[in-house]
């Protein structure tokens, strides 16, 4: 069996377990070296199915991402697991508002549920002005948002504007998305470990990396989650994003929560950079909503003290027009923190 990946790279012959593979998807990276992740039909078809019971029913997509990463491949499954044909939005020469409306018309024409997938850099250029593009998105049954972590702030703004937001949880190694808005899809299990990352199991798991061995019952994630009151997994971000500066840990995630919701900020970075008297030091590189007059960086500061902690107070502010992203949407952390350089 070769599947073909990004970059004209193939898999090549597998081998005893990965004969099993129906897809194979290159990882983002963001652990480290990219890794080819290899899945199922069966673990596919559960996820599309799950996806489908937990929104309200097989309907109609909108695909809005590119196809090579697991997002957008899962809308081309649910597709196909519905019955339904895909409408397609031309990604070549970028994502835009306009765009999406106009890629979304036939789409909201047909009969059924309609539904679409994003990461939160999108939903952010749809939810920024009033215009054709909030008018369309306003109009589908549920948007599933992931690929990355989603500001409350943004959150917030969208669904106050009358955005149907699901948050999803997921990564390629689980078929895509598999803990929506906080709650796992049926037939997914989720626990802490004792180190608190996020452990995953269910019919949603992939068989394992190419040139690895495989899956056991449980997937042990790179990142941090807790459980609140009503029982829902909140992911507070990976382990290895853990800022140690001065013998105190700093969750990167958390600051970035308190940060983006400060008045004048519309997204935000928090990255640790070295320094020879702390080890690390917390540093912010923040996206204003007006560069050209950014909030005060004490001011940014003062809110991290005061619902973080002095030890999470951001060292270092630098203010951006944007902030670097790779894969389906990611911010790139590694070029976040060379702009402090």
């Amino acid at each position: 069996m070769v599947a073909a990946l990004p970059g004209g790279r193939e898999l090549g012959v597998l081998r005893g377990w990965e004969v099993g593979a129906a897809v194979a998807v290159g990882t983002s990276g963001s652990a480290g070296e990219p890794k080819v992740v290899l899945l199922s039909a069966a673990a596919l078809v559960a996820s599309a199915e799950s996806t489908h019971a937990r929104l309200g029913g097989p309907g109609t997509w909108l695909l809005a991402l590119p196809t090579t990463h697991i997002a957008g491949l899962q809308v081309l499954v649910r597709s196909l697991v519905a019955g339904t044909e895909p409408g397609l939005m031309d990604l070549a020469t970028g994502f835009r508002a306009s765009g999406f409306a106009t890629a979304a018309r036939p789409v909201l024409a047909r009969p059924g549920p309609h539904y679409t997938a994003l990461v939160p850099t999108q939903l952010a250029r749809l939810v920024a002005t009033e215009g054709p593009g909030l008018a369309a998105i306003r109009e589908f049954d549920a948007v599933l948002i992931g690929g990355a972590a989603t500001p409350p702030s943004l959150l917030a703004r969208a669904r106050d504007a009358g955005v149907r937001v699901v948050t999803t949880y997921g990564m390629s190694e689980t078929s895509g998305g598999c803990v929506y808005d906080g709650v796992p899809l049926d037939g997914v299990r989720v626990r802490l470990a004792a180190d608190r990352r996020i452990e995953l199991a269910g019919p949603v798991l992939a068989l394992g990396y190419q040139h690895g061995e495989p899956f056991g019952e449980w997937f042990r994630t790179g990142d941090l989650g807790r459980f609140t009151d009503d029982g829902r997994l909140e992911v507070v971000g990976r382990a290895d994003d853990v800022i140690i500066s001065g013998g105190e840990n700093v969750s990167p995630t958390e600051v970035e929560r308190v940060l983006a919701a400060q008045p004048g900020v519309h997204e935000v970075c928090v990255v640790g950079i070295p320094d020879q008297e702390w080890g690390q030091v917390v540093a912010a590189a923040v996206v204003p909503d007006d560069l050209g007059s950014p909030p005060d960086p004490d001011a940014l500061g003062a809110a991290v003290r005061d619902a973080v902690g002095r030890y999470a107070m951001p060292k270092r502010v630098v203010f951006l027009p944007e902030l670097p992203v790779r894969g389906p949407g990611k911010v790139d952390r590694r070029v976040v923190a060379r702009s402090f350089e």
